[in-house]
């Protein structure tokens, strides 16, 4: 045998042995699922080197006579694991980013609530408020001498009391307070109790109403609410706002007031004809109105609870002396310089100017210079 031969031969058992060698590797990366782990099959000996520190590293030691199978069926453990790391890593990463979403929703229905409890309220209406307030302490109003807190009979007992209020209440609808002043004294010289009001014949309390707006069916009203008052509640007055509205010409105006002042309750605010115009007028609305109903929603939006009470009074005495219906007197109101709807005209900055003006006097041509 040729020497040349013989070193073919050996040349072919060392590479049979590597080859068994590579067979013998076990997969052990996710990467090394898919690809070799060798860099090159022609490698130097330093890479050689390097894939052999690596193996010993990261490998399992392969028993001898047990070569490990590389089939595709077989799933390696490590891989596995590896893979429901990774997806338990995705679905975390996804739950994180689903509760930022939350987060970032929550957030933003905070800033919803906070941007609503942010309420709108008009400019400067706290000034204008207490001018009005000083407005009412110089000047006495017919609302307050002769309005419904002021029809009752004080010597009676609470119980009449209380109805007697809302009787005055229910004649007060487009009625001038002195009118349902005087209709209420005919009233009570006559008796005015539930019981009273159901006994007399209609026409003579018709005679007794005039001349109230509509005494008509106001006596009629007034018959009805009586008898359910006698029948319901032992003729008492409700003592709910909602109760009242129950009641035969009782609307929430009327009810809101009557739980103000016969129960010393504060259910709402009650707006009438001055309420409803000076509101509008004060541009106090979120927008204008044309209802008493959406007024009252309008005011109650912003205006702090502790007010609503005084605030019916307030206006109703302010719009019975200075801003009317007809000819508002803004000229000696305070509020005329911050009002929006004011008709009143500062000439203080003309007088200013023409009395700063300094006019040279004229030369006549014919006089000699």
């Amino acid at each position: 045998m040729s020497a040349k031969s013989v070193t073919t031969k050996a040349l072919a058992k060392k590479l049979s042995e590597k080859s068994r060698v590579v067979q013998a590797v076990k997969v052990q990366d996710i990467e090394d699922a898919v690809k070799s782990p060798y860099f090159s099959p022609v490698q130097t000996r330093h890479q050689r080197k390097n894939n052999k520190s690596q193996r010993k590293g990261s490998e399992a030691p392969v028993k001898s006579g047990k070569p490990t199978s590389t089939s595709a069926n077989s799933k390696p453990i490590k891989v596995n694991a590896l893979t429901n790391n990774i997806e338990l890593q995705s679905v975390k990463i996804k739950e994180n980013v689903s509760e930022i979403k939350d987060i970032h929703l929550d957030s933003n229905k905070t800033n919803a609530k906070t941007e609503s409890q942010d309420k709108w309220e008009p400019q400067n209406w706290r000034l204008i408020l207490e001018n009005i307030r000083a407005m009412r302490a110089d000047a006495t109003a017919p609302v307050d001498t002769m309005g419904c807190h002021k029809c009752s009979d004080n010597e009676a007992d609470e119980k009449t009391q209380r109805f007697q209020k809302l009787v005055a209440l229910m004649l007060s609808s487009q009625t001038k307070d002195e009118i349902t002043y005087e209709a209420m004294q005919r009233l009570k010289s006559s008796g005015l109790t539930p019981q009273a009001i159901i006994e007399i014949e209609t026409g003579k309390l018709e005679e007794l109403l005039k001349p109230v707006s509509f005494y008509k069916n106001k006596a009629k009203y007034l018959q009805l609410a009586s008898t359910m008052l006698v029948d319901k509640y032992d003729s008492d007055i409700p003592s709910t706002s909602k109760e009242l509205q129950t009641l035969p010409g009782v609307g929430p105006k009327m009810a809101h007031i009557c739980m103000a002042t016969a129960w010393n309750q504060v259910t709402g605010i009650g707006v009438d004809v001055h309420v409803h115009r000076i509101a509008n007028r004060l541009k106090w609305l979120p927008k204008p109105t044309k209802e008493p109903e959406q007024t009252r929603e309008g005011l109650e939006s912003w205006l702090p609870r502790d007010m609503w009470q005084d605030v019916n009074h307030l206006l109703v005495g302010f719009g019975q002396t200075v801003c009317k219906a007809l000819r508002p007197q803004c000229s000696e109101c305070l509020n005329r310089e911050i009002c929006p709807s004011s008709t009143y005209k500062s000439t203080t900055k003309k007088k200013i100017k023409s009395e700063s003006a300094n006019i040279a006097p004229k030369i006549s041509k014919l006089e000699n210079p």
